[in-house]
């Protein structure tokens, strides 16, 4: 269920997502709101679930993960207890930072995280392509990435 929000809250948003760490006196001084003002917005929009928590965004380059894949897995049989094998299993492989259950060709999207391309082939031949029900995987290495427009 939407929840109405107004300028100053989408303001709130974007000073947020732009930095995460901001606290409430923080955002109310950049947005001219006293501190208590800000924090009453900030807490009514964690109350209603627009805000769902807050993430320390990692540099995985500086970690030394310089290649990222996308893996797009059809699983070779489609039933409940698959599915759930399938995503239990794949919780236990760190380098997967994203699973996505989706409608389309491929049951699943993976967002995986590697070393290097002969990491990434370690990775798809020991883990990937041993998880439960995995019946086709096609990879998609990505060459940049480029930021996408706040929702607000």
């Amino acid at each position: 269920m939407a929840v109405e929000i107004d300028d100053m809250d989408r303001a709130i948003l974007r000073e947020l997502l732009a930095d995460g760490g901001l606290n409430a006196k923080e955002v109310g001084d950049r947005l001219g709101l006293s501190q208590p003002a800000a924090w009453r917005r900030i807490r009514r929009l964690q109350d209603t679930g627009v805000i769902r928590g807050r993430r320390i965004v990692l540099n995985r380059e500086r970690l030394g993960f310089s290649v990222v894949v996308f893996l797009g897995v059809r699983l070779a049989v489609k039933g409940r207890l698959d599915l759930a094998a399938f995503e239990r299993a794949v919780q236990a492989i760190p380098e997967v930072q994203l699973a996505q259950h989706v409608l389309g060709v491929y049951d699943y999207r993976l967002k995986v995280v590697a070393r290097d391309l002969s990491d990434f082939e370690r990775i798809l031949r020991r883990r990937i392509m041993t998880l439960p029900g995995v019946g086709a995987v096609e990879s998609n290495v990505m060459l940049s990435e480029e930021k996408s427009a706040p929702l607000i």
